[in-house]
């Protein structure tokens, strides 16, 4: 049976994958790429299940080097700070990702091996979008020229009011504190969820690869809403190797929010919560 720290080592050789193809939003194209716009529909992770966005701004690029993607809902684009900070991470991610794939290709051409093109594509989409806050979700996959690609997730938070982003857990009075509310009912659903995808039950072990507890606050943490007014889910994104080997893919694990969650709600944003169902 295989350790964990065995798992992560075998982790650091294979990152991430995907396909997308030549388009900036903007309707510019990079020279050597084709382009077009599209919008796109993204869903809410744990929000109501129905909502869904146009993009706002969709890139697709290709060129020789890599692959680009990147797109954000409509919403995004009513909020000027915060289309600001995403455009901003657009170019960053282009220009590292540029950097990255031509020392990569240079290096393969020096040492006489093929160079697999470079691919980055990520995806937000809207998960509630409530009075006073906005919250996103975004699903990314990197590929570096390995034996496979990597997925992997991220999480923003808009303060409406204050007009400025949060990481959603800056909201509670703790991480160790929100964890603890968290952690049995998340191992309780991730645990049912293995189950279904093994087809065998999960014997819980600290010694056994893939069957320990993880701790939530470990993964993605996403605040989602079912009545449009308050945050009355909270959902879990776990990337692969987080709780399973790679073929089992990732896991999300949504939960109603409990009072013990309420219980560790900074004061001033408890009126952004309720009990969910």
């Amino acid at each position: 049976m295989l350790t964990r720290n065995a798992a992560r080592i075998c982790l650091l050789a294979m990152l991430a994958a995907c396909q997308p193809a030549g388009t900036d939003g903007d309707g510019q194209a990079e020279p050597g790429t084709s382009a077009t716009d599209a919008a796109v529909s993204t869903g809410s992770a744990t929000g109501s299940g129905d909502a869904k966005d146009e993009a706002a701004r969709k890139i697709a690029e290709e060129n020789d080097l890599y692959t680009f993607g990147y797109a954000y809902p409509a919403p995004v684009a009513g909020i000027s700070g915060l289309k600001a900070v995403l455009d901003g991470r657009i170019e960053e991610e282009r220009a590292a990702l540029t950097k990255e794939a031509g020392q990569f290709k240079a290096e393969a051409q020096a040492n006489g091996f093929p160079y697999r093109q470079y691919s980055r594509d990520t995806t937000w989409s809207t998960v509630a979008d409530l009075p006073g806050w906005l919250s996103l979700s975004a699903q990314s996959y990197v590929y570096t020229g390995g034996a496979h690609g990597m997925t992997n997730f991220d999480t923003l938070l808009w303060d409406k009011q204050a007009d400025r982003m949060q990481e959603p857990t800056a909201l509670f009075t703790s991480t160790a504190a929100l964890s603890a509310a968290l952690r049995t009912p998340f191992c309780d659903a991730l645990d049912k969820e293995r189950e279904k995808r093994r087809g065998a039950p999960v014997v819980r072990s600290s010694d056994e690869m893939f069957n320990e507890c993880i701790d939530p606050l470990e993964q993605t943490v996403i605040l989602g809403s079912s009545n449009g007014k308050t945050f009355n889910r909270v959902g879990l994104l776990v990337p692969p190797y987080n709780a399973g080997p790679y073929a089992e893919g990732s896991y999300e694990v949504t939960l109603p929010v409990t009072q013990a969650v309420i219980d560790v709600v900074k004061p001033e944003y408890r009126d952004s919560f309720s009990i969910g169902r």
